[in-house]
Protein backbone atom coordinates (compact mmCIF):
# COMPACT_ATOMS: atom_id res chain seq x y z
CA UNK A 1 0.00 0.00 0.00
CA UNK A 2 1.22 3.33 -0.74
CA UNK A 3 -0.21 5.36 1.78
CA UNK A 4 -2.21 7.84 -0.65
CA UNK A 5 -5.95 7.67 0.37
CA UNK A 6 -7.87 5.99 -2.28
CA UNK A 7 -11.23 4.77 -3.37
CA UNK A 8 -12.18 1.55 -2.26
CA UNK A 9 -14.83 -0.79 -3.37
CA UNK A 10 -17.36 0.49 -1.10
CA UNK A 11 -16.98 3.72 -2.64
CA UNK A 12 -17.12 2.81 -6.34
CA UNK A 13 -20.22 1.04 -5.61
CA UNK A 14 -21.83 3.51 -3.88
CA UNK A 15 -21.17 5.83 -6.42
CA UNK A 16 -22.20 3.34 -9.17
CA UNK A 17 -25.20 3.13 -7.71
CA UNK A 18 -26.26 6.66 -7.21
CA UNK A 19 -25.16 6.95 -11.17
CA UNK A 20 -27.74 4.44 -11.80
CA UNK A 21 -30.72 5.54 -9.74
CA UNK A 22 -30.10 9.03 -11.35
CA UNK A 23 -30.45 8.06 -15.11
CA UNK A 24 -33.19 5.46 -14.22
CA UNK A 25 -34.86 8.85 -12.58
CA UNK A 26 -34.02 10.39 -15.92
CA UNK A 27 -35.37 7.81 -18.36
CA UNK A 28 -38.50 7.67 -16.36
CA UNK A 29 -39.35 10.87 -16.19
CA UNK A 30 -38.98 11.55 -20.05
CA UNK A 31 -40.48 13.98 -22.56
CA UNK A 32 -43.26 11.74 -23.41
CA UNK A 33 -45.20 11.71 -20.21
CA UNK A 34 -45.17 13.42 -16.87
CA UNK A 35 -46.64 12.25 -13.36
CA UNK A 36 -50.28 12.93 -13.00
CA UNK A 37 -52.52 12.93 -9.94
CA UNK A 38 -55.58 13.50 -11.31
CA UNK A 39 -58.11 10.94 -9.91
CA UNK A 40 -60.34 9.38 -12.89
CA UNK A 41 -63.08 7.03 -12.79
CA UNK A 42 -62.43 3.31 -12.50
CA UNK A 43 -63.82 2.17 -16.23
CA UNK A 44 -65.72 -1.02 -16.87
CA UNK A 45 -62.67 -3.47 -17.44
CA UNK A 46 -65.09 -6.46 -18.87
CA UNK A 47 -63.92 -7.04 -21.75
CA UNK A 48 -60.81 -5.68 -20.76
CA UNK A 49 -58.02 -9.04 -20.54
CA UNK A 50 -54.26 -9.81 -21.87
CA UNK A 51 -53.13 -12.51 -24.02
CA UNK A 52 -49.73 -14.16 -24.07
CA UNK A 53 -48.69 -15.19 -27.92
CA UNK A 54 -46.59 -17.77 -28.40
CA UNK A 55 -43.80 -15.60 -29.10
CA UNK A 56 -43.83 -12.05 -28.13
CA UNK A 57 -44.94 -9.19 -29.81
CA UNK A 58 -43.98 -5.41 -30.57
CA UNK A 59 -46.94 -2.81 -30.74
CA UNK A 60 -45.93 -1.62 -34.51
CA UNK A 61 -46.54 -5.46 -36.62
CA UNK A 62 -49.46 -5.60 -34.26
CA UNK A 63 -51.18 -2.43 -34.83
CA UNK A 64 -50.43 -3.10 -38.52
CA UNK A 65 -51.69 -6.03 -38.64
CA UNK A 66 -55.03 -4.92 -36.50
CA UNK A 67 -55.45 -2.01 -38.45
CA UNK A 68 -54.60 -2.90 -42.12
CA UNK A 69 -52.69 0.65 -42.12
CA UNK A 70 -50.03 -0.50 -43.89
CA UNK A 71 -46.80 1.84 -42.29
CA UNK A 72 -43.23 0.78 -41.33
CA UNK A 73 -40.59 1.68 -38.87
CA UNK A 74 -40.98 2.75 -35.36
CA UNK A 75 -44.08 3.59 -33.81
CA UNK A 76 -42.50 7.04 -33.30
CA UNK A 77 -42.29 7.55 -36.75
CA UNK A 78 -45.82 6.47 -37.70
CA UNK A 79 -47.36 10.11 -37.55
CA UNK A 80 -45.53 11.71 -39.85
CA UNK A 81 -45.12 8.76 -42.04
CA UNK A 82 -49.11 8.63 -42.56
CA UNK A 83 -49.04 12.41 -43.93
CA UNK A 84 -50.78 12.16 -47.27
CA UNK A 85 -51.26 8.37 -47.15
CA UNK A 86 -54.18 7.55 -44.42
CA UNK A 87 -55.83 10.22 -42.83
CA UNK A 88 -54.68 12.04 -39.71
CA UNK A 89 -56.83 13.16 -36.93
CA UNK A 90 -57.32 14.11 -33.34
CA UNK A 91 -59.75 12.89 -32.08
CA UNK A 92 -60.23 8.93 -31.99
CA UNK A 93 -62.56 6.81 -34.52
CA UNK A 94 -63.05 3.35 -34.24
CA UNK A 95 -60.65 1.55 -36.03
CA UNK A 96 -57.90 4.50 -36.00
CA UNK A 97 -54.58 4.27 -34.86
CA UNK A 98 -53.53 6.31 -31.33
CA UNK A 99 -50.17 7.42 -32.03
CA UNK A 100 -48.19 8.30 -28.33
CA UNK A 101 -45.12 10.26 -29.09
CA UNK A 102 -41.98 10.12 -26.28
CA UNK A 103 -43.27 7.14 -25.09
CA UNK A 104 -40.15 5.91 -23.71
CA UNK A 105 -37.92 9.10 -24.50
CA UNK A 106 -37.27 11.05 -27.59
CA UNK A 107 -38.16 9.34 -30.49
CA UNK A 108 -39.69 6.59 -29.33
CA UNK A 109 -43.50 6.32 -29.58
CA UNK A 110 -46.12 3.27 -28.85
CA UNK A 111 -49.07 2.67 -31.10
CA UNK A 112 -52.67 1.32 -30.35
CA UNK A 113 -55.84 0.30 -31.80
CA UNK A 114 -58.91 2.23 -31.12
CA UNK A 115 -61.81 -0.27 -30.74
CA UNK A 116 -64.46 0.94 -29.04
CA UNK A 117 -65.69 4.56 -28.11
CA UNK A 118 -66.67 5.10 -24.92
CA UNK A 119 -67.67 8.28 -24.35
CA UNK A 120 -66.30 11.66 -25.28
CA UNK A 121 -62.93 11.12 -22.82
CA UNK A 122 -62.69 7.29 -22.97
CA UNK A 123 -61.88 4.98 -25.76
CA UNK A 124 -60.79 1.41 -25.28
CA UNK A 125 -57.86 -0.01 -27.89
CA UNK A 126 -55.70 -3.05 -28.78
CA UNK A 127 -52.17 -2.74 -28.33
CA UNK A 128 -49.10 -4.90 -27.73
CA UNK A 129 -46.08 -4.65 -25.83
CA UNK A 130 -47.66 -1.90 -23.46
CA UNK A 131 -46.05 -3.41 -20.34
CA UNK A 132 -42.37 -4.46 -22.06
CA UNK A 133 -43.75 -8.28 -22.18
CA UNK A 134 -44.74 -8.86 -25.78
CA UNK A 135 -48.72 -9.45 -24.37
CA UNK A 136 -51.09 -8.13 -26.24
CA UNK A 137 -53.75 -6.23 -24.14
CA UNK A 138 -57.09 -6.31 -25.86
CA UNK A 139 -60.02 -3.47 -25.20
CA UNK A 140 -57.65 -1.38 -22.82
CA UNK A 141 -59.20 1.88 -21.36
CA UNK A 142 -57.71 4.99 -22.27
CA UNK A 143 -58.76 8.40 -20.72
CA UNK A 144 -58.15 11.47 -22.06
CA UNK A 145 -57.21 14.33 -19.52
CA UNK A 146 -56.19 16.71 -21.76
CA UNK A 147 -57.50 20.53 -21.10
CA UNK A 148 -61.01 21.13 -23.10
CA UNK A 149 -60.75 17.56 -24.41
CA UNK A 150 -58.25 17.69 -27.44
CA UNK A 151 -57.03 14.20 -27.03
CA UNK A 152 -53.44 15.75 -27.08
CA UNK A 153 -52.88 13.67 -23.35
CA UNK A 154 -53.81 10.36 -22.13
CA UNK A 155 -53.83 8.19 -19.05
CA UNK A 156 -53.30 4.28 -20.15
CA UNK A 157 -55.33 1.13 -18.08
CA UNK A 158 -53.13 -1.26 -16.56
CA UNK A 159 -54.64 -4.41 -16.14
CA UNK A 160 -52.25 -6.24 -14.32
CA UNK A 161 -52.75 -3.52 -11.10
CA UNK A 162 -56.36 -2.92 -11.89
CA UNK A 163 -55.58 0.54 -11.56
CA UNK A 164 -55.42 3.44 -14.26
CA UNK A 165 -51.95 4.23 -14.37
CA UNK A 166 -49.79 7.23 -13.11
CA UNK A 167 -48.18 8.32 -15.94
CA UNK A 168 -49.95 10.92 -18.29
CA UNK A 169 -48.76 10.63 -22.08
CA UNK A 170 -48.65 12.91 -25.07
CA UNK A 171 -50.64 12.07 -27.87
CA UNK A 172 -49.78 13.09 -31.13
CA UNK A 173 -52.61 11.94 -32.93
CA UNK A 174 -55.08 9.45 -34.90
CA UNK A 175 -54.43 7.73 -37.62
CA UNK A 176 -57.18 6.34 -40.14
CA UNK A 177 -58.76 4.44 -40.06
CA UNK A 178 -59.31 5.08 -43.91
CA UNK A 179 -56.62 5.95 -46.46
CA UNK A 180 -56.47 9.41 -48.07
CA UNK A 181 -58.41 9.47 -51.46
CA UNK A 182 -55.24 10.41 -53.77
CA UNK A 183 -56.34 9.98 -57.90
CA UNK A 184 -53.47 9.41 -58.98
CA UNK A 185 -52.48 5.76 -56.85
CA UNK A 186 -56.30 4.60 -57.07
CA UNK A 187 -55.41 2.32 -60.87
CA UNK A 188 -52.61 1.17 -58.94
CA UNK A 189 -53.91 -0.15 -55.89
Amino acid sequence: MSGRPGIGIADRLAATTLLALWLAGCASDGEGYRRSTLALPIPVTSGTHIETPAHPLECVPYARARSGILLYGNAGAWWVSAEGRYARNQTPLLGSVMVLTGYAGPGRGHVGVVSELVSAREIRIDHANWLGDGAIYLDDPVADVSQDNRWTEVRIWNPRSRSWGTKTYLVEGFIGPSRVHRPDRVAAE
